[in-house]
């Protein structure tokens, strides 16, 4: 079932979805209650006025809990946006450039560079290729090199400068506060 962005865990059975003959019980409470018939567990259940839900299916016999539906799916719900929440989204900022860009050019992109990794951005360098550019990867190589180490002060090289197709890309990452 998706419910707003959220994925919830589609496999958990619920009631008669159980499959199982024999279940081992555990309580709303979180008390097991033992090993019962699927019957048995279904009427005590139904006698709480709760749902039946399979938690791990894979043990033997499978351990079912007696619980609110509504309210676990809803709970589920909330921990997985939580979590979203908490993830560490990776801004890149790209720059792209040609191995045979004039100086002043090259001056104006590195600022950029330099902007950014102030900014905090991881940015990614690609140098482009075109025609018999090909035959000269080496002077892109460089460009990246120079570049490292122009605005080593600022960040640090997070992958080396390789080639994936026409292009040589390079990843540059900017240095914790502390040690600017």
């Amino acid at each position: 079932m998706i419910r707003e962005g959220c994925q919830i865990e589609k496999s958990v059975r619920v009631n008669e979805g159980i499959r199982a003959k024999e279940v081992r019980l555990v309580g709303p409470d979180g008390k097991q209650i033992g090993i019962k018939p699927l019957e048995e567990a279904l009427r005590i259940a139904e006698e709480m006025d709760l749902d039946l839900v399979e938690v791990a299916p894979l043990a033997d016999p499978p351990v079912c809990k007696i619980m609110d539906y509504g309210k676990y799916r809803y709970e589920q719900t909330v921990k997985m946006k939580e979590a979203r929440k908490k993830q560490a989204v990776v801004s890149y900022k790209e720059m792209k450039m040609r191995p045979k860009i004039d100086r002043h050019d090259y001056e104006i992109k590195k600022r950029h560079i330099e902007r950014f990794l102030k900014a905090g951005h991881k940015v990614k360098v690609t140098v482009m290729f075109r025609g018999r550019e090909m035959s000269h990867t080496d002077l892109g190589f460089n460009l990246l090199q120079q570049l490292a180490e122009e605005v080593s002060e600022l960040g640090t090289v997070e992958s080396e400068p390789k080639l994936e197709g026409r292009n040589m890309q390079m990843i540059l990452t900017p240095l914790p506060a502390g040690k600017k």
